[in-house]
């Protein structure tokens, strides 16, 4: 075999180097090469799930009247984030150049920024200082930022404050047994009627991931641990995993509630029909409502999620913005993107639908906290959050998740079964 001589190869090496342009675009502009990419202005698209705040349009409206000629127009795809998710993978596929900025799940970036369907966005441009910790990273894969936070989210435990101070219960409980024994106070007093005792997000798609992933941390197990490694089946995540197929079986869960996703838990919690519901901050403002959409409206209250020895850990949650590959007008797009998760636009956006915003001072406006009293719980929920598998192949691995949690909830599968599945499922999914 011939030997290429050392000389040679260096400087092979660097010619090669010169063409992939180092750190410039390789046009001779000197911009690193984040930044170069950000070229070309003109009408963008911002696709999302389902705008069930109709606040989404009034922001986009204020931009469009700041920029004529820069009009942004909302896409919404569905309120399921699994076919949203599906829907944006079929366009990058394609290479469409249709959706332009992209609102997606938290725990999307490493897969879509491995498939190149993102395009890097430069860190000198957009001032992520001021953001809660944990919201920044799932913005960054490898090290390079794919995406800006845009809204946060951490599980609370909602709760009808008047049912249990009815009843005699006069704290939020702190652990499952305790809430099981607040709901069997409250079924029999005279208001207990006709009101189930939980429910959260237990329909098979995402949202099962999170709550499950809730039940299995909040027992002292994990799904994926630090290094990255499945380990799932310990005695711990059967624990937290039974705590919720028991729930079914006992009672404690209604039937329908293996059905819901966010908006139908959302719609039982307001009609009056259930005492405690997990569930995001966005409900808050929904459920307060004072115009009769609401019959729990100045009746409830929030506290952190339940655990089994102690107060329990949230799923991180929310939506960072990001840029797909393929779109024009990028320059525009990423003007758009700093003013969606600028202070401002999530100051307003707080007021309007009681969503987590990822600026940390917010958390401790005086004025916020008295018009939304939960800001300081929903804070040590997001810090202390834990995040779903970081993982290339996160699609294949959440139904994994999905498919094997959801039959031992529904009594199919043994739970003991259904995590050493999950274990073995995992080790293929997942590699080193």
């Amino acid at each position: 075999m011939r030997r290429t001589p050392i000389a040679g190869l260096v400087a092979g090496l660097a010619l090669a180097l010169a063409a992939c342009g180092g750190g410039s675009d390789g046009g001779g502009s000197g911009k690193p090469a984040a930044e170069a990419r950000l070229s070309g202005r003109g009408p963008i698209t911002f696709v999302s799930g389902k705008d069930t705040s109709a606040n989404m349009q009034k922001q986009v409206d204020a931009w469009n009247k700041d920029h004529p000629n820069e009009q942004a127009r909302i896409i919404e795809l569905s309120e399921s984030a699994d076919q949203q998710r599906q829907q944006m993978i079929q366009n990058a596929q394609t290479k469409s150049d249709s959706y332009t900025v992209l609102n997606l799940d938290v725990v999307w970036t490493a897969e879509f920024a491995a498939n190149r369907w993102l395009v890097e966005l430069p860190k000198s441009q957009f001032d992520l200082s001021k953001l809660l910790e944990p919201t920044v990273s799932t913005g960054q894969y490898r090290d390079r930022l794919y995406a800006v936070p845009f809204t946060s989210d951490g599980g609370l435990l909602y709760y009808r404050k008047d049912l249990l101070d009815a009843a005699g219960v006069k704290t939020a409980p702190k652990t499952w047994d305790a809430l099981w024994a607040a709901c069997d106070k409250v079924a029999k007093s005279p208001g207990g009627k006709g009101v189930s005792c939980y429910a959260g997000q237990l329909d098979k798609y995402e949202g099962l991931t999170v709550n499950v992933s809730e039940a299995i941390n909040g027992a002292g197990g994990t799904i994926v641990d630090a290094s990255g490694k499945p380990n799932v089946n310990t005695p711990e995540a059967k624990h937290g995993l039974d705590v919720l197929a028991q729930a079914v079986r006992d009672g404690h869960i209604p039937k329908q509630a293996i059905t819901f996703k966010e908006e139908e838990g959302r719609r039982y919690f307001q009609s009056g029909k259930l005492l405690f519901h997990r569930q995001w901050p966005y409900q808050y403002a929904l459920a307060d409502k004072k115009d009769g959409s609401s019959k729990v409206a100045g009746k409830f209250a929030v506290a952190p999620l339940p655990g089994v020895a102690g107060p329990g850990t949230s799923t991180l949650g929310g939506h960072n913005l990001a840029l797909s590959a393929f779109a024009k007008n990028k320059a525009s797009a990423a003007d758009f993107i700093k003013y969606m998760t600028g202070e401002p636009a999530q100051r307003a956006n707080l007021l309007a639908t009681s969503q987590a915003p990822t600026w940390a001072p917010l958390y401790d406006d005086a004025d916020l906290v008295k018009k939304f009293p939960y800001l300081p719980t929903l804070k040590a929920s997001i810090l202390s959050a834990k995040a779903r598998p970081i993982v290339v192949k996160y699609g294949d691995v959440t139904t994994a998740i999905q498919e094997k949690t959801y039959n031992a909830i529904t009594g199919k599968t043994p739970s003991d079964v259904a995590l050493a599945t999950l274990q073995a499922q995992l080790g293929q999914l997942i590699q080193p």
